[in-house]
Parts: structure tokens; sequence; C-alpha cells
């Protein structure tokens, strides 16, 4: 069984998200109640919502759309948008729902790359790591160097990496890659997220494509600084929920029943105190 750590939700009559006019194959509703059809499907026991990158005004409004989800027990909570280079970020933390947020992200590669290398910055996410917030990290594999620069100012605060950190799959870009992965995976407060990197692959793609990318990960991190995500349904664009989640078993076979474990659920539930 799986908990998905990384489901984003798109309502646009409730929320305004003015990246997706261009993404065409996204810019339309992702309901809960498709989702959660496909999970019980699937093998899907939890999730937790990943900030969709709303209007700034819309954020406190994104935890209270998750909030309405948890009911069934299907949905465990929110990783939230927020702005940590603000001078307002203390109180903004003050004022979460600790019972719906469970982490928080801010996407680094649609910022300059300075951004996350302020002293607001990382003060504001030092403070994370004091109130027991994970910190997703979401760079371009360009970035991953910031990444490491980030997680030595803060070593107190958990930091979990996007998408693999987000490899050119498709343009075959592994050898750079590997070496900055490497690099980061020394940092102990660093954990890897293998979710939804069909997206990065070409249309065409193969278990053989991802795999040099999945084992890289997991021969860096250990089994016990991953985790699993779906990322739908950024998933679609290159393959479908119900095919990541094939393709994650099929790339696991020769794993243990404690590996598997670590990975789809046991590492989210210590992490997100889930």
């Amino acid at each position: 069984m799986f908990i998905d750590t990384h489901l984003h939700l798109v309502d646009r009559a409730r929320l305004h998200y003015p990246w997706l006019a261009g993404v065409p194959a996204l810019d339309r509703d992702w309901p809960f109640a498709d989702y959660a059809r496909m999970a019980a499907r699937l093998g899907i026991e939890g999730c937790l919502h990943m900030e969709v990158d709303v209007a700034p005004e819309d954020i406190g409004a994104e935890t209270l759309f998750v909030r309405d989800q948890m009911g069934s027990g299907l949905m465990r909570g929110a990783i939230s948008s927020a702005r940590p280079e603000s001078a307002d970020f203390p109180g903004f933390l003050d004022r979460l729902d600790r019972k719906v947020v469970r982490g928080i992200r801010r996407v680094l590669h649609v910022v300059p790359d300075e951004v996350s290398q302020s002293v607001t910055f990382r003060e504001n996410v030092a403070r994370m790591g004091t109130a027991g917030l994970p910190f997703d990290i979401c760079v371009l594999a360009r970035q991953l160097p910031l990444a490491a620069d980030l997680a030595d100012a803060c070593a107190d605060t958990v930091l979990v990496l996007d998408h693999c950190g987000v490899p050119d799959i498709a343009g075959g870009g592994y050898d750079g890659w590997a070496a900055a992965i490497t690099d980061l995976a020394r940092r102990e407060n660093v954990h890897a997220k293998i979710s939804g990197i069909t997206a990065y692959a070409a249309p065409d793609w193969t278990l053989d494509t991802l795999r040099p990318y999945v084992e890289h990960i997991v021969d860096r991190f250990g089994w016990n600084r991953v985790v699993w995500g779906s990322d739908s349904p950024v998933c679609t664009l290159n393959a479908s929920l119900e095919t990541w989640v094939a393709a994650t078993h099929a790339l696991m076979a020769g794993c243990s029943d404690s590996e598997r474990a670590a990975l789809y659920r046991d590492n989210a539930r210590r992490l997100w105190a889930l």
C-alpha cells in the first residue's frame, strides 16, 4: 500500500492557478473524487496534497480546500505553499492550521536563484525545522547545488527533494545530475521523493529509461531517506497514474518487503507524522 506524498488537485471555481494557462494539457479541474476512485484500485491508502502554486492570495484558501477533503481518511493533510523570502513569514507560520498542514513548499525554479540564498529565506526555512515542518525543495537539475547550500544553512530542517531533482531524462542528462545528487545526499537532513519522473522522459520511455535515475537516488540516499509520490496529474503528461504505479512496482520488483514498505509508506508516515 502506498502513501502518495505528492497529489495535486485543481478546482478552478474555488482557486486561481495563473500558470495553468501555459500548460493546456493540465488546464482543467482535477477533482479529489476521481483520484479517490483510482487510489482504491491501485492500493493508495493515504495521500498528501501538494500545493499547486495558486495565486498568492489563495494560499490560505487552498489549505481550507484540502481540509474539506479530509473526511474520508484518504486525504491526510497538506503541504502548503508559502513565501519564506518574506519578512511576514513568521506570522504566516504561526497562523497555520497544523491539523491540516504537514509541510511547506516554495517552488524555486520559478524565481531567481538568489531567492533561496537570502538571509531571510534561510532563517525562515530554519524556522520550519523548529516548528517540525519538512520543506519540499522543487528545483531543476542545474539548481541542485542551491539545494545543497540550503541544506547546509538549515541543518535542523528536514528537506525533501521533489521528483528526484528533475533530471533531464528525455535529453539524456545523467552524469551532471548524478554527481550533484551524490553531493546533495551527503546531507543527512535531505530526503528524496521518487515522484512522477515519467514527466521528464520522452513519450516513448521504458522501464530501462527510468531505472538508472531511480536506482541512483536509492543508492545515494538509502532506503530510510526516500519517499514515493504520484505527482498526479503532472504524471499524465507522458503516462497516467496507473502507469506510474505499475512502473514503480516493476522497478522495485527485486527489492525486499521492508525496502518497498519504507519507500511506499513507512518513511512518509515518519517524516510527516501521519
